[in-house]
């Protein structure tokens, strides 16, 4: 992410500009070069695990497949759920990676030279169609892949617990009242969620 967006978060919020300037420059850096199937399989393993736990269970699912960086959709569709199941999928999740894999391999998963070319609600329309794919893994995708520099999480955990800690909430946000002050933060709001989740990782 560029100064620009910094300087932009900094001149419209006092407050996450303190923030800002003890955490220092955002260091969000998209993996373009990750494809739309891989990046949404590591999405969803990711889903309601802490990073480490995720991890794990990725390097498990990956593993299941021999000199391979990652698998290919067909791949996937060719491997028992069981075997899936035995990296630490849970079934929910195990269905969820099957139907991915069944979008990509009969087109309804873009292509990156497609789906580059598409706008956000686009993008969400169309995803969230896959079986255990929702609004906020389509949204890691489009900040961690795509690298789409205006996009506002609400509902993960971990923006609205740094959003708590930095305006002295005693509880978490709701979902509508982040996205309301979010948006003074137009058209730099990834870069504001990459310091929302510093600040829920700061120590109590």
């Amino acid at each position: 992410m560029n100064q620009q967006a910094v300087d932009h978060l900094i001149r419209v919020d006092e407050v996450l500009a303190r923030h800002i300037r003890r955490i220092g420059a955002c260091e969000l850096k998209p993996h373009r070069n990750r494809g739309v199937f891989r990046a949404l399989v590591q999405a969803v393993t990711h889903q309601q695990l802490n990073g480490t736990a995720a991890t794990t269970i990725l390097k498990r699912f990956i593993a299941l497949y021999p000199g391979k960086r990652f698998p290919t959709p067909e791949d996937v569709l060719a491997t028992p759920d069981e075997k899936l199941r035995s990296a630490g999928l849970s079934r929910a999740k195990t269905a969820a990676i099957k139907d991915i894999a069944a979008k990509a391999v009969g087109g309804a998963i873009p292509v990156a030279r497609t789906i580059t070319r598409m706008d956000n609600e686009e993008i969400i329309a169309r995803l969230t169609t896959i079986r255990g794919v929702g609004p906020w893994t389509v949204e890691m995708l489009l900040i961690f892949t795509l690298g789409r520099p205006d996009v506002l999480p609400v509902t993960d955990f971990g923006v609205r617990k740094g959003f708590a800690r930095l305006y002295a909430l005693k509880e978490l946000p709701a979902p509508q009242d982040l996205l309301s002050h979010g948006e003074r933060w137009r058209p730099h709001r990834s870069a504001a969620a990459w310091y929302l989740w510093r600040a829920a990782d700061l120590p109590d």
